[in-house]
């Protein structure tokens, strides 16, 4: 495992140094060319649900399996380590503003992927559509805030139900990849 690692870290280090120019042309994705992607890599990191891994798996527990689960097998395997550390972060936990359990929300959030919705909006949470997708704007980190501190009507714990980081330090694009330009 330690190697699978090691590689991984070296391949990470090798697309950031040939990734990265000194000139302002953004558009330039010709150092990908020379980046070496044969050999064995190990899944390090599950992002579908950002900082589930570090809120519900505690310290001292195996978050590096957690991350390389299949999904298949997360909710089985998680859903009572992640009830257990939701009770312990909010003992008056009875349900979220989804109507949700503490077993039916911890049962959603131990399956770390995203849905997605074919039709219709892409959102992880506007009131209204719930986990349809992830658009980049939703702000993710206080959806799931308020879906484990602001109880049955979202109003509960007005203090810990939000990060107020409320939009991108740069306005989003309105072509593809969307994405704003690297500062």
């Amino acid at each position: 495992m330690k190697t699978n690692k090691f590689k991984i870290i070296t391949l990470a280090l090798v697309c950031a140094i040939t990734t990265v120019s000194c000139n302002d042309d953004d558009n330039n994705n010709d150092s990908m060319a020379s980046a070496d992607f044969s050999g064995t890599y190990v899944q390090q990191d599950q992002m579908a649900r950002p900082a589930i891994n570090t809120v519900f798996i505690a310290s001292g527990q195996p978050k590096d399996d957690f991350n390389a689960a299949i999904p298949s097998a997360m909710g089985a395997k998680y859903q009572s380590i992640f009830q257990s550390r939701l009770l312990a972060l909010n003992p008056a936990f009875t349900t979220n503003a989804l109507g949700q359990t503490a077993a039916q929300f911890t049962g959603l959030l131990a399956t770390d992927v995203l849905n997605v919705k074919t039709s219709g909006k892409t959102t992880f949470f506007d009131g209204t559509n719930v986990l349809t997708g992830r658009a980049l704007a939703d702000d993710v980190i206080d959806v799931e805030l308020l879906l484990i501190f602001g109880g049955t009507n979202g109003a509960a714990n007005p203090g810990l139900t939000s990060d107020h980081v409320d939009a991108n330090d740069k306005a989003f694009t309105t072509s593809f990849p969307y994405l704003a330009a690297a500062w």
